[in-house]
Protein backbone atom coordinates (compact mmCIF):
# COMPACT_ATOMS: atom_id res chain seq x y z
CA UNK A 1 0.00 0.00 0.00
CA UNK A 2 1.10 3.68 -0.83
CA UNK A 3 1.77 5.61 1.90
CA UNK A 4 0.75 9.20 2.69
CA UNK A 5 3.37 11.01 4.42
CA UNK A 6 1.03 14.50 4.77
CA UNK A 7 -1.38 12.32 6.64
CA UNK A 8 0.86 9.92 8.54
CA UNK A 9 2.84 13.03 10.28
CA UNK A 10 0.09 14.27 11.89
CA UNK A 11 -1.29 11.08 13.22
CA UNK A 12 1.99 9.99 14.84
CA UNK A 13 1.64 14.07 16.10
CA UNK A 14 -1.26 13.26 17.35
CA UNK A 15 -0.50 10.17 19.23
CA UNK A 16 2.58 11.81 20.20
CA UNK A 17 0.27 14.13 22.04
CA UNK A 18 -2.19 11.61 23.17
CA UNK A 19 0.78 9.37 24.95
CA UNK A 20 1.89 12.63 26.55
CA UNK A 21 -1.25 13.57 28.01
CA UNK A 22 -2.27 10.44 29.26
CA UNK A 23 1.33 10.14 31.10
CA UNK A 24 0.45 13.15 32.47
CA UNK A 25 -2.80 12.14 33.43
CA UNK A 26 -1.13 9.22 35.25
CA UNK A 27 1.16 11.17 37.18
CA UNK A 28 -1.30 14.00 38.59
CA UNK A 29 -3.76 10.92 39.40
CA UNK A 30 -0.95 9.66 41.65
CA UNK A 31 0.49 13.28 42.94
CA UNK A 32 -3.01 14.32 43.66
CA UNK A 33 -3.29 12.27 47.15
CA UNK A 34 -0.19 13.74 48.05
CA UNK A 35 -0.70 17.02 47.25
CA UNK A 36 -4.19 16.60 49.08
CA UNK A 37 -2.30 15.26 52.05
CA UNK A 38 -0.36 18.72 52.39
CA UNK A 39 -2.92 20.88 52.17
CA UNK A 40 -4.60 18.73 55.15
CA UNK A 41 -4.44 20.34 58.99
CA UNK A 42 -2.70 18.62 61.48
CA UNK A 43 -2.85 18.53 64.93
CA UNK A 44 -0.39 21.31 67.34
CA UNK A 45 -0.13 21.86 70.83
CA UNK A 46 -1.22 25.58 71.41
CA UNK A 47 -1.71 25.40 75.49
CA UNK A 48 -0.35 23.01 78.04
CA UNK A 49 1.13 22.86 81.76
CA UNK A 50 2.61 20.21 83.84
CA UNK A 51 0.40 18.84 85.75
CA UNK A 52 1.47 17.70 89.66
CA UNK A 53 -0.40 15.49 92.58
CA UNK A 54 -2.46 17.32 95.18
CA UNK A 55 -3.92 15.21 98.02
CA UNK A 56 -7.67 16.30 99.69
CA UNK A 57 -6.97 16.92 103.21
CA UNK A 58 -6.49 14.43 105.64
CA UNK A 59 -9.72 12.38 106.90
CA UNK A 60 -12.09 14.66 109.84
CA UNK A 61 -9.25 17.53 109.04
CA UNK A 62 -11.76 20.89 108.68
CA UNK A 63 -8.43 22.95 107.48
CA UNK A 64 -7.86 23.12 103.95
CA UNK A 65 -3.76 23.60 103.97
CA UNK A 66 -2.15 22.59 101.20
CA UNK A 67 -5.09 20.31 99.44
CA UNK A 68 -6.76 21.78 96.41
CA UNK A 69 -10.30 24.08 96.98
CA UNK A 70 -12.80 21.22 97.36
CA UNK A 71 -15.23 21.44 94.19
CA UNK A 72 -18.62 18.98 94.73
CA UNK A 73 -21.18 19.49 92.61
CA UNK A 74 -20.05 22.32 90.64
CA UNK A 75 -18.98 23.42 87.12
CA UNK A 76 -14.78 25.28 86.65
CA UNK A 77 -14.34 27.51 83.97
CA UNK A 78 -10.52 27.44 83.40
CA UNK A 79 -8.76 30.14 81.22
CA UNK A 80 -6.04 29.19 78.96
CA UNK A 81 -3.62 31.65 76.70
CA UNK A 82 -3.46 29.80 72.84
CA UNK A 83 -0.38 30.40 71.33
CA UNK A 84 -0.81 29.54 68.18
CA UNK A 85 -4.50 29.80 66.20
CA UNK A 86 -6.27 27.18 64.24
CA UNK A 87 -9.90 25.93 62.70
CA UNK A 88 -10.34 23.38 65.08
CA UNK A 89 -9.97 22.17 68.93
CA UNK A 90 -9.38 19.42 71.02
CA UNK A 91 -8.67 19.29 74.80
CA UNK A 92 -6.87 16.58 77.22
CA UNK A 93 -8.37 15.69 80.23
CA UNK A 94 -6.06 14.05 83.05
CA UNK A 95 -6.15 12.11 86.37
CA UNK A 96 -2.76 11.72 85.86
CA UNK A 97 -2.28 11.06 89.79
CA UNK A 98 -5.77 10.10 90.53
CA UNK A 99 -6.11 6.59 92.68
CA UNK A 100 -10.10 6.59 91.44
CA UNK A 101 -11.63 6.94 88.14
CA UNK A 102 -12.78 10.66 87.78
CA UNK A 103 -16.20 11.60 86.42
CA UNK A 104 -16.85 14.11 83.96
CA UNK A 105 -20.39 15.20 83.61
CA UNK A 106 -20.26 17.95 80.72
CA UNK A 107 -17.12 19.97 79.25
CA UNK A 108 -17.30 23.01 76.69
CA UNK A 109 -14.87 25.32 75.07
CA UNK A 110 -15.89 28.97 74.11
CA UNK A 111 -13.90 32.32 73.20
CA UNK A 112 -13.03 34.14 76.48
CA UNK A 113 -14.55 37.16 76.23
CA UNK A 114 -13.56 38.94 79.68
CA UNK A 115 -13.70 37.92 83.10
CA UNK A 116 -15.67 34.89 83.05
CA UNK A 117 -17.75 35.94 80.31
CA UNK A 118 -17.66 33.77 76.89
CA UNK A 119 -17.81 35.16 73.78
CA UNK A 120 -21.37 35.25 72.15
CA UNK A 121 -21.27 32.25 69.45
CA UNK A 122 -18.38 30.31 70.08
CA UNK A 123 -19.19 28.19 72.87
CA UNK A 124 -18.98 24.47 71.25
CA UNK A 125 -20.03 21.36 73.88
CA UNK A 126 -17.21 18.68 73.93
CA UNK A 127 -17.88 15.24 73.86
CA UNK A 128 -15.92 12.07 74.41
CA UNK A 129 -16.27 9.48 71.63
CA UNK A 130 -19.81 10.89 70.64
CA UNK A 131 -20.99 11.71 74.84
CA UNK A 132 -21.53 13.89 76.93
CA UNK A 133 -20.28 12.61 79.93
CA UNK A 134 -16.83 10.39 80.54
CA UNK A 135 -14.86 8.74 83.34
CA UNK A 136 -11.03 8.92 83.16
CA UNK A 137 -9.52 6.23 84.47
CA UNK A 138 -6.70 6.65 87.59
CA UNK A 139 -3.38 7.70 86.41
CA UNK A 140 -4.78 8.09 82.70
CA UNK A 141 -5.95 11.01 80.35
CA UNK A 142 -8.64 11.48 78.39
CA UNK A 143 -8.80 13.34 74.36
CA UNK A 144 -11.66 15.05 73.65
CA UNK A 145 -13.81 14.85 70.00
CA UNK A 146 -12.83 17.78 67.92
CA UNK A 147 -15.00 21.05 67.09
CA UNK A 148 -14.92 23.06 64.99
CA UNK A 149 -13.81 26.22 66.32
CA UNK A 150 -11.62 29.39 64.89
CA UNK A 151 -9.05 30.14 67.57
CA UNK A 152 -6.76 33.46 66.96
CA UNK A 153 -3.25 33.20 67.86
CA UNK A 154 -3.10 34.29 71.28
CA UNK A 155 -6.15 34.38 71.81
CA UNK A 156 -7.82 33.05 75.76
CA UNK A 157 -10.29 30.00 75.84
CA UNK A 158 -12.42 29.08 78.40
CA UNK A 159 -13.06 25.66 79.27
CA UNK A 160 -15.73 24.50 81.86
CA UNK A 161 -15.31 21.32 83.21
CA UNK A 162 -18.48 19.78 85.30
CA UNK A 163 -17.80 17.76 87.97
CA UNK A 164 -20.84 16.44 89.81
CA UNK A 165 -18.56 14.46 92.34
CA UNK A 166 -16.73 15.89 95.64
CA UNK A 167 -12.96 16.26 95.27
CA UNK A 168 -12.78 16.41 99.10
CA UNK A 169 -14.85 12.97 99.39
CA UNK A 170 -12.22 10.94 98.62
CA UNK A 171 -8.48 9.78 99.17
CA UNK A 172 -7.64 10.17 95.15
CA UNK A 173 -5.13 12.66 94.66
CA UNK A 174 -6.01 15.77 92.55
CA UNK A 175 -4.31 16.33 89.23
CA UNK A 176 -3.72 20.05 89.39
CA UNK A 177 -1.41 22.65 88.39
CA UNK A 178 -1.16 25.27 91.43
CA UNK A 179 0.60 27.83 89.97
CA UNK A 180 -1.61 28.88 86.77
CA UNK A 181 -1.10 32.81 87.70
CA UNK A 182 -4.37 32.57 85.64
CA UNK A 183 -7.79 33.22 87.84
CA UNK A 184 -10.25 29.78 87.44
CA UNK A 185 -14.06 30.38 88.18
CA UNK A 186 -15.83 28.11 90.52
CA UNK A 187 -19.30 27.89 90.22
CA UNK A 188 -22.46 27.67 92.19
CA UNK A 189 -23.53 23.95 92.49
CA UNK A 190 -24.72 22.47 89.54
CA UNK A 191 -24.39 21.85 85.70
CA UNK A 192 -23.47 24.92 84.07
CA UNK A 193 -21.34 24.47 81.36
CA UNK A 194 -21.44 26.86 78.55
CA UNK A 195 -23.27 29.18 80.52
CA UNK A 196 -22.77 32.84 79.06
CA UNK A 197 -23.00 34.62 82.65
CA UNK A 198 -21.47 32.16 85.13
CA UNK A 199 -22.70 31.94 88.24
CA UNK A 200 -19.43 32.56 90.14
CA UNK A 201 -19.50 31.00 93.91
CA UNK A 202 -15.25 31.53 94.66
CA UNK A 203 -12.34 31.61 92.17
CA UNK A 204 -8.73 30.42 92.58
CA UNK A 205 -5.39 31.20 90.49
CA UNK A 206 -4.61 26.99 89.27
CA UNK A 207 -5.78 24.56 86.87
CA UNK A 208 -7.42 21.74 87.83
CA UNK A 209 -7.77 18.22 85.64
CA UNK A 210 -6.45 19.75 82.88
CA UNK A 211 -3.27 19.29 80.57
CA UNK A 212 -3.75 20.17 76.98
CA UNK A 213 -5.40 21.85 74.25
CA UNK A 214 -4.54 20.96 70.61
CA UNK A 215 -5.61 23.13 67.40
CA UNK A 216 -5.97 21.71 63.65
CA UNK A 217 -3.63 23.98 61.67
CA UNK A 218 -2.50 23.93 58.06
CA UNK A 219 0.38 26.83 58.94
CA UNK A 220 2.10 26.28 61.84
CA UNK A 221 5.53 24.67 62.00
CA UNK A 222 5.44 22.58 65.08
CA UNK A 223 5.84 23.33 68.95
CA UNK A 224 8.51 24.65 71.10
CA UNK A 225 8.18 22.92 74.81
CA UNK A 226 9.61 25.00 77.78
CA UNK A 227 10.25 22.72 80.38
CA UNK A 228 11.78 24.08 83.85
CA UNK A 229 10.95 25.21 87.27
CA UNK A 230 9.28 28.35 89.17
CA UNK A 231 11.26 30.56 87.02
CA UNK A 232 9.98 29.21 83.52
CA UNK A 233 6.66 28.64 85.74
CA UNK A 234 6.23 32.63 86.07
CA UNK A 235 6.15 32.75 89.86
CA UNK A 236 5.93 36.28 91.09
CA UNK A 237 4.75 37.62 87.49
CA UNK A 238 1.28 39.52 87.36
CA UNK A 239 -1.43 37.18 87.31
CA UNK A 240 -4.05 37.03 84.65
CA UNK A 241 -1.86 39.11 82.37
CA UNK A 242 -0.01 36.03 80.56
CA UNK A 243 3.73 37.17 81.42
CA UNK A 244 6.00 34.66 81.92
CA UNK A 245 8.64 34.36 79.10
CA UNK A 246 7.27 31.86 77.26
CA UNK A 247 4.32 33.29 76.72
CA UNK A 248 6.33 36.83 75.74
CA UNK A 249 8.51 33.89 73.91
CA UNK A 250 5.08 33.16 72.29
CA UNK A 251 4.16 36.84 71.14
CA UNK A 252 7.77 37.04 69.44
CA UNK A 253 7.16 34.71 67.80
CA UNK A 254 3.52 35.29 66.46
CA UNK A 255 4.94 38.99 65.47
CA UNK A 256 7.50 37.41 63.68
CA UNK A 257 5.79 34.62 61.82
CA UNK A 258 2.19 35.06 61.61
CA UNK A 259 0.25 31.62 61.03
CA UNK A 260 3.77 29.98 60.51
CA UNK A 261 4.60 30.63 64.18
CA UNK A 262 5.22 27.57 66.40
CA UNK A 263 3.17 26.99 69.19
CA UNK A 264 4.89 27.44 72.61
CA UNK A 265 3.90 24.93 75.51
CA UNK A 266 4.59 25.99 79.13
CA UNK A 267 5.28 22.57 81.20
CA UNK A 268 7.44 24.64 84.17
CA UNK A 269 6.59 23.27 87.61
CA UNK A 270 7.17 25.61 90.73
CA UNK A 271 10.04 23.81 92.75
CA UNK A 272 10.91 21.19 90.28
CA UNK A 273 14.16 19.67 89.76
CA UNK A 274 15.78 17.54 87.33
CA UNK A 275 16.89 15.04 89.14
CA UNK A 276 14.68 14.54 92.39
CA UNK A 277 11.15 14.00 92.95
CA UNK A 278 9.97 16.33 94.86
CA UNK A 279 8.28 17.14 98.18
CA UNK A 280 7.17 20.28 99.32
CA UNK A 281 8.49 23.26 101.67
CA UNK A 282 9.50 20.68 104.49
CA UNK A 283 12.84 19.92 101.92
CA UNK A 284 13.76 23.58 102.08
CA UNK A 285 12.80 23.85 105.81
CA UNK A 286 15.01 21.12 106.41
CA UNK A 287 18.21 22.97 104.32
CA UNK A 288 18.35 19.65 102.53
CA UNK A 289 18.59 17.53 104.93
CA UNK A 290 16.67 13.82 104.70
CA UNK A 291 13.72 12.74 106.72
CA UNK A 292 14.27 10.62 109.36
CA UNK A 293 13.47 6.66 109.23
CA UNK A 294 10.44 6.98 110.82
CA UNK A 295 9.42 10.22 109.59
CA UNK A 296 6.31 10.15 106.92
CA UNK A 297 7.90 11.61 103.35
CA UNK A 298 5.71 14.13 101.26
CA UNK A 299 4.05 12.67 98.41
CA UNK A 300 6.82 12.67 95.81
CA UNK A 301 4.81 13.89 92.95
CA UNK A 302 2.99 16.45 95.17
CA UNK A 303 4.00 20.56 95.24
CA UNK A 304 6.92 20.65 93.00
CA UNK A 305 6.37 18.01 90.89
CA UNK A 306 8.14 14.99 89.80
CA UNK A 307 11.85 15.38 88.63
CA UNK A 308 12.51 16.51 84.69
CA UNK A 309 14.28 12.99 84.07
CA UNK A 310 11.14 11.26 85.54
CA UNK A 311 8.76 13.49 83.50
CA UNK A 312 10.43 14.08 80.43
CA UNK A 313 8.62 11.79 78.39
CA UNK A 314 4.91 12.68 78.93
CA UNK A 315 5.53 16.90 79.22
CA UNK A 316 8.05 16.86 76.78
CA UNK A 317 8.30 14.34 74.19
CA UNK A 318 4.40 13.60 73.95
CA UNK A 319 3.45 16.50 73.44
CA UNK A 320 1.30 16.71 69.59
CA UNK A 321 3.59 18.30 66.71
CA UNK A 322 6.92 19.08 69.35
CA UNK A 323 9.80 20.23 67.30
CA UNK A 324 11.98 22.13 69.49
CA UNK A 325 12.54 21.97 73.65
CA UNK A 326 13.98 24.65 75.67
CA UNK A 327 15.19 23.42 79.23
CA UNK A 328 15.29 26.14 82.00
CA UNK A 329 16.27 23.98 84.90
CA UNK A 330 18.37 22.92 87.90
CA UNK A 331 18.27 26.37 90.18
CA UNK A 332 16.60 23.81 92.57
CA UNK A 333 18.67 21.34 92.08
CA UNK A 334 21.61 23.48 93.77
CA UNK A 335 19.46 25.73 96.01
CA UNK A 336 17.55 22.88 97.93
CA UNK A 337 21.01 21.38 98.12
CA UNK A 338 22.11 24.03 100.21
CA UNK A 339 25.90 22.96 101.48
CA UNK A 340 25.24 19.52 100.71
CA UNK A 341 27.51 17.42 98.33
CA UNK A 342 25.29 16.08 96.86
CA UNK A 343 24.20 16.86 93.74
CA UNK A 344 27.70 17.66 92.63
CA UNK A 345 28.19 19.18 89.44
CA UNK A 346 29.01 16.40 87.27
CA UNK A 347 25.48 15.12 88.57
CA UNK A 348 23.54 17.89 86.94
CA UNK A 349 25.93 17.12 84.13
CA UNK A 350 24.78 13.54 83.53
CA UNK A 351 20.78 14.62 84.39
CA UNK A 352 21.01 17.12 81.35
CA UNK A 353 23.06 15.04 79.21
CA UNK A 354 20.33 12.43 79.34
CA UNK A 355 17.79 14.70 78.25
CA UNK A 356 19.71 15.88 75.60
CA UNK A 357 19.74 12.37 74.44
CA UNK A 358 16.49 11.65 74.50
CA UNK A 359 15.19 14.96 72.69
CA UNK A 360 17.69 14.19 70.11
CA UNK A 361 16.65 10.24 70.04
CA UNK A 362 13.26 11.35 68.76
CA UNK A 363 14.72 14.07 66.23
CA UNK A 364 14.13 17.14 68.43
CA UNK A 365 16.05 19.94 68.54
CA UNK A 366 17.01 20.80 72.30
CA UNK A 367 18.05 24.12 73.58
CA UNK A 368 19.98 24.97 77.49
CA UNK A 369 19.35 27.88 79.27
CA UNK A 370 21.91 29.21 81.48
CA UNK A 371 21.26 29.14 85.54
CA UNK A 372 20.06 32.49 86.19
CA UNK A 373 21.27 34.47 89.37
CA UNK A 374 19.95 33.45 92.95
CA UNK A 375 22.06 35.14 95.41
CA UNK A 376 19.77 36.75 98.22
CA UNK A 377 17.03 33.59 97.74
CA UNK A 378 16.13 31.38 100.88
CA UNK A 379 17.91 28.61 99.30
CA UNK A 380 21.09 30.37 97.92
CA UNK A 381 24.55 29.16 99.72
CA UNK A 382 27.75 29.77 98.45
CA UNK A 383 28.27 26.19 97.86
CA UNK A 384 25.05 26.47 94.83
CA UNK A 385 26.62 29.74 94.07
CA UNK A 386 30.05 27.67 93.23
CA UNK A 387 27.83 24.52 91.05
CA UNK A 388 25.80 27.23 89.41
CA UNK A 389 28.96 28.94 87.70
CA UNK A 390 30.34 25.76 87.28
CA UNK A 391 27.68 23.93 85.55
CA UNK A 392 26.88 27.18 83.38
CA UNK A 393 30.45 27.06 82.59
CA UNK A 394 29.66 23.36 80.96
CA UNK A 395 26.59 24.93 79.37
CA UNK A 396 28.14 27.70 77.19
CA UNK A 397 31.60 25.52 76.31
CA UNK A 398 31.10 21.84 75.91
CA UNK A 399 27.17 20.93 76.08
CA UNK A 400 25.90 18.51 73.90
CA UNK A 401 22.93 21.41 73.73
CA UNK A 402 21.98 21.99 69.96
CA UNK A 403 22.40 25.77 71.19
CA UNK A 404 22.69 28.18 75.11
CA UNK A 405 20.12 30.84 75.62
CA UNK A 406 21.85 33.00 78.22
CA UNK A 407 19.29 33.86 80.63
CA UNK A 408 21.80 34.77 83.18
CA UNK A 409 23.21 37.58 81.44
CA UNK A 410 19.56 38.78 80.13
CA UNK A 411 18.62 39.66 83.74
CA UNK A 412 21.84 39.79 86.32
CA UNK A 413 23.01 42.63 87.44
CA UNK A 414 26.11 43.62 85.65
CA UNK A 415 27.66 45.23 89.06
CA UNK A 416 26.52 42.16 90.88
CA UNK A 417 26.25 39.47 88.74
CA UNK A 418 25.11 36.98 91.69
CA UNK A 419 22.24 39.09 91.74
CA UNK A 420 19.13 39.95 89.52
CA UNK A 421 19.30 43.25 88.31
CA UNK A 422 17.24 45.05 91.21
CA UNK A 423 14.93 46.37 87.68
CA UNK A 424 14.37 42.96 87.11
CA UNK A 425 13.58 41.45 90.71
CA UNK A 426 10.18 41.40 91.98
CA UNK A 427 11.78 40.73 95.93
CA UNK A 428 12.84 37.46 96.55
CA UNK A 429 15.98 37.22 94.58
CA UNK A 430 15.34 34.57 92.69
CA UNK A 431 12.48 34.93 89.97
CA UNK A 432 11.75 37.55 87.40
CA UNK A 433 9.40 40.46 87.48
CA UNK A 434 6.99 40.95 83.85
CA UNK A 435 10.01 42.84 82.87
CA UNK A 436 12.84 40.20 84.21
CA UNK A 437 10.53 37.70 81.65
CA UNK A 438 10.33 40.03 78.76
CA UNK A 439 14.03 40.51 79.13
CA UNK A 440 14.59 36.91 79.82
CA UNK A 441 12.59 36.06 76.32
CA UNK A 442 14.15 38.51 74.20
CA UNK A 443 17.20 36.83 75.00
CA UNK A 444 16.23 34.01 72.78
CA UNK A 445 17.22 34.01 68.82
CA UNK A 446 14.17 33.35 67.05
CA UNK A 447 16.64 32.02 64.27
CA UNK A 448 16.30 29.12 66.43
CA UNK A 449 13.27 27.79 65.63
CA UNK A 450 13.55 27.82 61.50
CA UNK A 451 11.03 25.21 59.96
CA UNK A 452 14.19 22.77 59.40
CA UNK A 453 12.43 20.68 62.04
CA UNK A 454 8.90 20.72 61.24
CA UNK A 455 9.31 17.93 58.29
CA UNK A 456 10.44 15.44 61.29
CA UNK A 457 7.85 16.24 63.66
CA UNK A 458 5.19 15.29 61.09
CA UNK A 459 7.01 12.62 59.76
CA UNK A 460 6.44 10.93 63.39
Amino acid sequence: MRSHPAWNRPLAGRWLVACVAAALLVLWLGAAPAVAEAQEARWIGTWATGPVSLPPPEEGSAEQGNAPPRIADQTVRQVVRASIGGSRVRVLFSNQYGTEPLTIGGAHVALRDAGPAIAAGSGRRLTFDGESTAAVERGATLLSDPVDLAVPPLGDLAIDLYLPGDTWETTSPATTHGNGLSTTYLSAPGDHTGAADLPVDSTALSWFFLSRVEVATRTARGAVVAIGDSITDGTASTPDTNSRWPDFLAARLVAAHGETAPGVLNVGIAGNRVLSHNGGMETILRRGAPFGPDEPRPDPDAFFGPSALSRFDRDVLLQTGVTHVIVLESINDVGFAFDHAWPAVEDLIAGHTALVQRAHARGLRIYGGTLTPFEGAITFSETGETKRQAFNAWLRTASPYDAVIDFDAAIRDPDHPRRILPAYDPGDAIHGNDAGYRAMAEAVDLALFDAQTAAAAAAR
